[in-house]
């Protein structure tokens, strides 16, 4: 084991030093929170797959096609699928918008008078994928240094913290390239032949296991239709998939690169499915499905090439547990912090914006690592995240894009409404049941649209400013989303005075 300890070893010194050379980019506001909004096609591609094929994904991916076959990669698929839409149909006017959150959009296209409530319901989301991410540390590092599980999430977690700290997106952008390199060639290129190999190729399989681990449909039709409603939905409107789409140096970029990674992610889910599969066949009565990635890397892989497929593993959970930190720290810093303190200005030296997010990736990496001791069950805390996220705001947030008649009165009902919804059918139904998110984003639609219809519509020049940041105006607009409005009063959403036409000064007053 020694040359696997030695690679593993060595890939997490390498994410500290991506995370100490991002620093030194880190100079401002939009450096540290989208990466100064510079990436080309590779980068954006990368990282962009990276940061939406976590543990649950790989892991979690290997375990359904353990337990259910070639079907298990439905999961995957729907990820996948979610991100080619938002890809194709919505990333080019969200990178248009030049803001930092899905809070900051709601804000300019109803006026300001949903944020604060998104905000929340937004860092409820990016809090619990967090730790759905830290919490699958204490099985890697079990598998890689038979670390109890309190150590394991501390030491994962500290990396992760440490270097999203440092460098902020650029440093995650680094190191997340780096943890897409290791998966692809961990992941596919290495387990994947091997695992099938070994299971006596896709005819021994299939003369070994039931013809239902071959059907596509293996998992159950009302499973299929929940993975869409939850994950193809939640990768539309999630602050961490967001977050990315606000790095890309262009619409183009935005466009054909999470093309790519969505692209990318259904080759994987077939991956995963298939190792499952393979393993279903080599070690048929394993305790727990999830197991049956650790124990087909243990029992089936080289020494060394163990170590790297180890290091894949890693690199999964690592790149989506940053980028939901840095997507829960944004939120909680420029959504709700920053709207309590109603004396404080909106701006701020770019200085001082970095210090004080790096400040908050600090907090609240220190609650994720608290919270991912204190829970044990990843499953139900990821289901409660994705519940409230596409309960509570998926509504608003494609209905602000889509339908121009919907308002801030509209808006802000379908986020009460459809997360009170959740949450209370959660508590009566049970977290995994699927009656919260069935029921809920029935809720949350009915609202949206009953408000809007008996409210006045939305004031005509909130919706020209608006139009004009969708069709990349910014300028006209007042700001870049750096927090400098056009006439030296931008807010930290972009929104200046010289853009609102006189008719902003409600929405200004209601963000601060």
């Amino acid at each position: 084991m020694a040359v696997d300890y030695a690679v593993i070893a060595v890939y997490l010194a390498g994410m500290l030093a991506m995370g100490w050379w991002g620093m030194r980019r880190a100079r401002s506001k939009s450096d540290f929170l989208v990466a100064g909004r510079r990436l080309g096609p590779f980068l954006y591609s990368g990282t962009m797959a990276a940061i939406v094929l976590g543990g649950a994904s790989t892991i979690g991916g290997v375990g359904l096609g353990y337990r259910y076959g070639l079907s298990g990669a439905w999961l995957v698929f729907t990820i996948g699928f979610g991100l080619l839409a938002l890809s194709v149909f919505f990333s080019a006017r969200i990178s248009r918008l030049r803001v930092y959150t899905v809070s900051q959009m709601l804000d300019l296209r109803y006026g300001g008078s949903s944020g604060l409530i998104s905000g929340v319901v937004m860092w409820a989301y990016t809090l619990m994928l967090s730790v759905t991410s830290t919490i699958a540390y204490a099985t890697i590092f079990d598998v890689i240094l038979g670390l109890d599980r309190v150590p394991a999430i501390v030491l994962g977690g500290a990396i992760v913290v440490c270097y999203s700290a440092l460098g902020g997106m650029w440093s995650i952008t680094l190191t997340d390239m780096v943890q897409f390199v290791v998966k692809t060639v961990g992941v596919l290129l290495l387990l994947l032949p091997i695992a099938v190999t070994e299971a006596g190729g896709f005819g021994g399989m299939r003369e070994t296991l039931p013809d239902g681990y071959f059907s596509p449909l293996g998992i159950g039709a009302q499973t299929i239709f929940t993975y869409v409603l939850i994950y193809s939905f939640g990768m539309l409107i999630g602050q961490d998939v967001w977050q990315r789409v606000f790095t890309a140096r262009s619409d183009r970029v935005a466009r054909l690169g999470g093309t790519a990674a969505g692209t990318y992610c259904l080759v994987y889910a077939l991956a995963g499915a298939a190792i499952g599969t393979a393993a279903k066949v080599l070690h048929p009565h394993l305790d727990s499905p999830d197991d049956a990635f650790a124990t087909i890397v243990r029992d089936s892989l080289p020494t060394g090439v163990k170590g790297l497929v180890l290091a894949a593993a890693l690199s999964a959970v690592m790149s989506t547990s940053s980028g939901a930190l840095i997507a829960c720290a944004t939120v909680a810093r420029n959504d709700i912090w920053a709207r309590l303190r109603r004396g404080a200005s909106g701006g701020g030296a770019d200085h001082d914006e970095v210090r004080g997010n790096r400040l908050f990736i600090l907090l609240m990496g220190a609650a994720v690592i608290a919270i991912s001791i204190a829970l044990n069950n990843v499953v139900e805390a990821l289901t409660v995240a994705y519940n409230l996220l596409v309960g509570g705001l998926l509504v608003p947030v494609l209905g602000g894009l889509l339908w121009k008649r919907g308002t801030g009165a509209g808006a802000l009902a379908s986020v009460g409404v459809g997360g009170a919804a959740v949450v209370a059918l959660m508590v009566t139904e049970g977290v995994l049941a699927n009656e919260p998110i069935y029921y809920g984003l029935l809720a949350s639609l009915v609202a949206y649209v009953l408000v809007s219809l008996v409210t006045r519509p939305t004031d005509p020049a909130v919706l020209g400013a608006w139009r004009n940041r969708l069709a990349g105006r910014a300028s006209e607009g007042g700001g870049d989303g750096d927090g400098h409005g056009a006439a030296g009063t931008g807010d930290g959403t972009g929104h200046g005075t010289a853009g609102a036409a006189g008719a902003g000064e409600r929405s200004v007053a209601a963000r601060k």
